[in-house]
């Protein structure tokens, strides 16, 4: 395989199980990472050594009939992709801590879009989710996307800020020179209930969208058209 390109001492486990038998290699965590999402990263820059053990904490190889038995192949660098596509790869703290930061973002963006103050009827600043969800020992789910984890933080919020889910249907009479562009904003904002094109060109539309988002949504349409369109929320 070559020169050893990652410190053992700051390597993690890729294992891989399959009819019984286990095969493990030593690896760059971000870098294991990157290339099961598909990126384009040497297998130099990933492993810390060429070994596929049987079990690294012991130093014990597999055996080459056991790797022709699984893998069909005794070629290290194939055995090790399919481990790395395959297999479980241990996360370090460092990594799971920055994944767990950029969900729990997400989730507060979510709840900043989807959701409102169910008193004033306006979105909760981001900040003041964030300290609602402290204040309520929310646990983000590292094993979960923040879209599935969404209804039940807004559930454990709800005993510390008034909140709840709303939408807006918005009617919209957009002139024809503008309703390309216009489309495009339309279907990222919301989900289209009725679009219609007049026999001036123009299109007549019915979108639905957060309500938290219905300033930044009014910003962009008359941005994209010049203050040239026609809307009331219905």
């Amino acid at each position: 395989m070559g020169v050893k390109m990652v410190s053992i001492d700051k390597a993690v486990v890729a294992r891989f199980k399959r009819d019984g038998k286990v095969f493990e290699i030593l690896v760059d965590c971000e870098k294991a990472l990157e290339f099961r999402k598909g990126k384009n990263v040497s297998l130099y820059d990933i492993l810390a050594s060429d070994i596929i053990y049987k079990d690294n904490r012991k130093g014990e190889r597999v055996k080459e009939s056991d790797l022709m038995a699984v893998f069909e192949t005794t070629d290290v660098n194939e055995v090790v992709k399919v481990i790395l596509k395959e297999g479980e790869i241990q996360v370090s703290k460092e990594i799971r801590d920055q994944g767990r930061e950029e969900k729990v973002k997400k989730i507060i963006n979510l709840i900043h879009r989807n959701c409102v103050d169910s008193k004033t009827g306006l979105p909760h600043p981001p900040q003041r989710i964030q300290s609602a969800m402290e204040e309520a020992k929310v646990r983000v789910d590292e094993n979960k996307s923040a879209e599935e984890q969404i209804d039940s933080v807004v559930d454990k919020l709800r005993v510390i800020i008034p909140i709840k889910f709303e939408t807006k249907r918005i009617e919209l009479v957009i002139p024809a020179k503008y309703s390309g562009a216009s489309f495009r904003v339309l279907k990222n904002y919301g989900k289209m209930l009725r679009n219609e094109w007049r026999n001036d060109g123009s299109l007549d539309a019915v979108i639905e969208i957060p309500a938290g988002i219905i300033d930044e949504f009014f910003s962009e349409i008359n941005n994209v058209c010049h203050g040239e369109v026609s809307s009331k929320i219905l």
